[in-house]
């Protein structure tokens, strides 16, 4: 069983699609990626594995997915990954470079 306690906010971030915003650019390096949000000019740098986090909750159906995903990646307990998901979606949601929406694409 999960440890995660999953509140009403959890569950939505983890059952939710992650898109990059069209005011925000972003691009990978060896060493770090690179977000830009156009709309604040602000420049944010990612470590590796917070990059390959944001590249993989796009290319997922869900966020949650992108943890079972990422999972098996890293060699991770899914329990973790989730966890760092949430925390990486909510401090990128509060700076405007990560949207969470409804799993079936929808605007919120």
């Amino acid at each position: 069983m999960d440890v995660m306690a999953e509140s009403s906010a959890d569950a939505t971030v983890l059952s939710g699609k992650g898109r990059v915003p069209p005011h925000v650019v972003f691009r990978s390096f060896p060493h770090e990626t690179v977000v830009l949000n156009l709309d604040s000019g602000k420049y944010h740098g990612l470590n590796p594995t917070a990059g390959r986090m944001l590249e993989v909750i796009q290319a997922t159906e869900t966020v949650d997915l992108a943890a079972e995903r990422l999972a098996v990646e890293y060699k991770r307990p899914l329990g973790e990954l989730r966890r760092d998901l949430y925390d990486l979606c909510e401090q990128l949601q509060a700076r405007g470079l990560l949207e969470i929406l409804p799993s079936d694409g929808s605007a919120t």
